[in-house]
């Protein structure tokens, strides 16, 4: 449990500048950083921070913005709020997931950097000790599915977009963490069809499987619904659900911090694959088709 915490406490960046603004009649808070990446605000009438991620046009997972969720995650939680909803401020898109050109011809050094943010970043979030739900306000594949999943609670907003780990029609494998929470949340038997097939579920799906754990009719709905669940622990000790939580967490995140420097080292020789090359650039050219 103790190397558990350790973990977690990671070395916190400059704080992000404050302002403010109102949304849908309630006072909050809004910390809006530099590049603009992410957009953060606090609902004074609940104590609960919405953190959104703003990086159009997906919301895909960049070097920068992993460091700015990790370093606001940290914020946060230090700040003694109740809770966290995690969403987007773009209207179709939760997250596209990892940025593909930060492992298509990939600089080795940043991708070194890349990698180990991304396992931080995962390991901060997965081991929050504060509840965290995901308000699902669109796409949600592959890194944005485990962003999702890591939280304790989601609520996705019904539409035709998607959520899951679809690694496999880009190509590439799901790293083993990726894998063991899919099957935690999931089940072992509906984890293995959907990762070999690398299916994405319409919001029926994913909830029917377990992969979300409601639905709403837009995105407002969808972060009240994640407020109510962050509240439903006001009356639960904060020191017993967080022991719980972190015992239930611990062994993802050991087997994480024990294999962190092999499975970097396994991923940059992947990446770098004549083949796995072939089919990122091949994905990239669909995208530009689109």
């Amino acid at each position: 449990m103790k190397r558990v915490i350790q973990s977690k406490l990671l070395i916190v960046s400059k704080m992000l500048a404050l302002g403010r603004f109102f949304i849908k009649q309630r006072f909050i808070r809004n910390y809006a950083s530099g590049k603009k990446l992410l957009e953060i605000a606090e609902d004074q009438n609940t104590g609960i921070h919405i953190i959104s991620m703003a990086r159009p046009p997906v919301n895909s997972l960049n070097l920068e913005l992993l460091e700015e969720l990790k370093t606001s995650l940290i914020e946060t939680q230090k700040s003694n709020c109740k809770g966290i909803v995690l969403t987007s401020s773009l209207s179709t898109v939760f997250s596209a997931g990892l940025d593909i050109m930060e492992l298509y011809k990939p600089d080795i050094e940043r991708l070194t950097a890349y990698w180990r943010t991304l396992q931080d970043t995962w390991m901060t979030l997965y081991g929050l000790e504060i509840p965290i739900a995901a308000a699902i306000n669109g796409a949600s594949p592959a890194g944005g599915c485990l962003l999702a999943i890591s939280c304790e609670y989601r609520v996705f907003v019904e539409g035709k977009h998607t959520i899951g780990l679809n690694e496999t029609q880009l190509g590439i494998a799901a790293p083993q963490w990726f894998i063991d929470l899919f099957v935690n949340t999931i089940g072992y038997r509906h984890a293995e069809l959907a990762l070999l097939r690398g299916t994405l579920f319409y919001p029926n799906e994913a909830l029917n499987i377990g992969l979300v754990d409601e639905l709403a009719n837009d995105k407002a709905e969808a972060i009240k619904k994640c407020q109510k669940y962050i509240s439903s622990y006001d009356r639960i000790l904060k020191q017993a659900r967080n022991i719980t939580k972190l015992k239930l967490r611990e062994k993802l995140i050991s087997w994480l911090q024990e294999h962190r420097e092999i499975e970097l080292n396994n991923i940059k020789q992947f990446i770098q694959l004549a083949n796995i090359q072939k089919s990122l650039h091949a994905y990239i050219e669909t995208l530009k088709q689109k």
